[in-house]
């Protein structure tokens, strides 16, 4: 067993610290910012004791048995909302209306798993009837930004020849979009409906919720001729478990506990590039 440790700027001092607790046979340096303990003898007691210390230390703590390596894998399909990029989009298109506060509490309530998913995306939609769909735009120009480390990760995985997915609960006018701009190989999100320049309140078709996230993971798998073992799936929220759970690799990114939980892997501190220093 193996664990890896990694943090943000200067915390090569910490990971150390850190490191020692799990009296591991050999300590090798990854890169500035971790570290990989190799050979420690692992208990639910070390564990626990580590994912404390790691967390007061603000880094992350990852065992994995082994080693694994970018070649093991042939795609990486992500969530976007929170995850490839840092906002919510329904929120903040709501926030044109003026309506940020009621559609973003029903949002956590989602990402949470208190709410079907579906249900929970027809009625913040329906909350946006009437906007002018000129606020997509403005909220893809103004506020719309990548998540850290997510350009270095995305280089990283297309120079190794894996393919990419975005795969969203939120909508097809930001995942068009940052598909050309990412050098994506595959979308799918919802269709909000326009009709006149404004928002009708409605979505288009089937609503992608958890079980068409892992459905459209499936399919992509079978047209690449590849196995869900040989993907990368990360996620944020309730919604992208199903997803997550048929992965080689699941990646919660700062992340609702529900998720963190179920996870193979945590990155609560460092950025979506994090991932590199798992996999060599």
């Amino acid at each position: 067993m193996n664990l890896v440790l990694q943090g943000l700027d200067d915390c090569y001092p910490r990971l150390e610290r850190i490191a020692a607790l799990a009296a591991p046979k050999r300590i090798a340096r990854v890169s500035d910012t971790a570290l990989r303990c190799e050979g420690i003898s692992f208990s639910p007691a070390l564990r626990q004791t580590i994912e404390v210390a790691a967390h007061a230390a603000k880094l992350d703590a990852t065992y994995m048995m082994g080693s694994q390596h970018l070649a093991d894998y042939k795609l990486v399909a992500m969530d976007m909302d929170s995850t490839l990029i840092t906002i919510e989009c329904i929120d903040e298109i709501a926030d044109m209306q003026g309506l940020k506060p009621q559609v973003a509490a029903i949002t956590e309530a989602a990402m949470r798993g208190e709410l079907d998913f579906a249900e929970s995306l027809r009625r913040r939609v329906a909350l946006l009837e009437g906007l002018d769909a000129s606020a997509l735009q403005r909220v893809f120009e103004e506020r719309l930004r990548l998540s850290p480390g997510a350009e270095r990760m995305l280089r990283a995985v297309q120079v190794a020849g894996l393919k990419t997915l975005l795969v969203s609960g939120g909508f097809t006018y930001f995942t068009d979009r940052l598909k050309p701009l990412l050098g994506l190989d595959f979308t799918r999100a919802n269709v909000l409906e326009i009709v006149d320049g404004k928002l009708t309140g409605k979505v288009l078709g089937d609503i992608v919720d958890a079980e068409a996230k892992r459905a459209t993971v499936e399919q992509v798998c079978a047209t690449l001729g590849i196995s869900p073992n040989e993907a990368i799936v990360m996620g944020d929220g309730a919604n992208d478990l199903k997803m997550m759970g048929i992965a080689g690799m699941s990646v919660a990114f700062r992340a609702k506990p529900v998720v963190r939980e179920q996870a193979t892997v945590a990155l609560n501190y460092v950025g979506l590039d994090g991932i590199l220093n798992l996999l060599g």
